[in-house]
């Protein structure tokens, strides 16, 4: 059960960290020229694929992206809980 408990615990802190990246990256995108650094380059492959997946279906509304509000909002809200539900259910089971 211990370890159970530490997969669930290190998988919301890596949620909760690509939730910062994220944001640091559309942050980022107010000084086009972060983006050009190593750092700026490697969060852009790092948060790039998620967002990705977002923009396929969610148009940008004028010179606005909503699909990084979107993409956050997912991620918190849905993926989060969701793998609060499955530590639940493996947790049940064990007991």
């Amino acid at each position: 059960m211990v370890i159970l408990n530490l997969i669930y615990i290190a998988a919301q802190y890596a949620i909760n960290i690509f939730s910062i990246l994220l944001i640091i990256y559309i942050l980022m995108s107010w000084v086009p020229a972060s983006r050009e650094t190593k750092i700026g380059k490697l969060i852009g492959r790092i948060a790039e694929p998620y967002l990705g997946f977002f923009r396929k279906f969610i148009p940008p509304l004028g010179m606005i992206d909503i699909s990084p509000i979107v993409a956050i909002f997912v991620l918190r809200y849905l993926i989060s809980p969701g793998v609060y539900q499955v530590y639940s259910m493996i947790a049940s089971l064990i007991r």
